[in-house]
């Protein structure tokens, strides 16, 4: 009589432990590392920023017109070159919100200085660099 060796043959279903477990670690992995990049996209969507200063040295806010929903935040980050502050007009911002309470007047001198501000109520706001101002340096953000 004569002995026949078989390979094993796995069944449907079957599932070997140790392949098992990679698998499940690279899919644990994965969730976390697209659940990462959401809440990173997630936090930037509720920061936006103003350079106090234009990259070509120019007395200018960049971007000089924004556009962020109710209660995000506005990064004002002194760019380079002259001192910069945010002073939000009192007569163009909406009614009920305080100017004063919102702008910063004492000045960001140090590049990469940085002020932010959360703004709550819709509507248009109106702002100078109090020192430049007369060179034009103005902005505005609109709050939806």
């Amino acid at each position: 009589m004569k002995a026949t060796l078989r390979a094993p043959v796995s069944r449907a279903g079957a599932v070997r432990p140790v392949a098992s477990l990679k698998a499940a670690v690279s899919r644990v992995a994965s969730v976390a590392g697209v659940s990462i990049a959401s809440l990173a996209v997630a936090l930037s969507a509720n920061a936006a920023t103003v350079k106090l200063g234009a990259d070509s040295g120019a007395l200018a806010f960049e971007p000089a017109t924004l556009t962020i929903k109710a209660g995000e935040t506005v990064d004002f980050v002194n760019n380079a070159g002259f001192p910069h502050n945010v002073v939000f007009d009192e007569d163009a911002v909406p009614a009920g919100v305080n100017a004063d309470a919102i702008s910063r007047d004492d000045l960001l001198n140090a590049p990469g200085e940085k002020y932010s501000v959360k703004l709550d109520t819709p509507g248009e706001y109106g702002y100078y660099c109090e020192p430049h101002q007369g060179a034009g340096m103005v902005g505005k953000i609109i709050v939806q």
